[in-house]
């Protein structure tokens, strides 16, 4: 079994080989660990957290905006 993605954004879905730190997988896909917000059964997930076999995540773009 491997880890599930689902990135945002284009959105596409992925396998990953696990176990694997959110850091690495974010350098793996070339993404900006402060551009992208990593979600793990409706929690954020921090950068250090392993990824395990069967997990599934998402990967989401930050957004912002509004005003002050």
């Amino acid at each position: 079994m491997q880890v599930k993605v689902r990135l945002h954004n284009p959105r596409r879905d992925l396998e990953i080989e696990g176990p694997i730190t959110i850091i690495n997988l974010l350098a793996r896909l070339d993404l900006n660990r402060e551009a992208v917000l990593v979600v793990r059964d409706g929690e954020l997930v921090p950068g250090d957290e392993a990824l395990l076999d069967d997990d599934s995540i998402e990967i989401r773009p930050v957004i912002s905006g509004g005003s002050l």
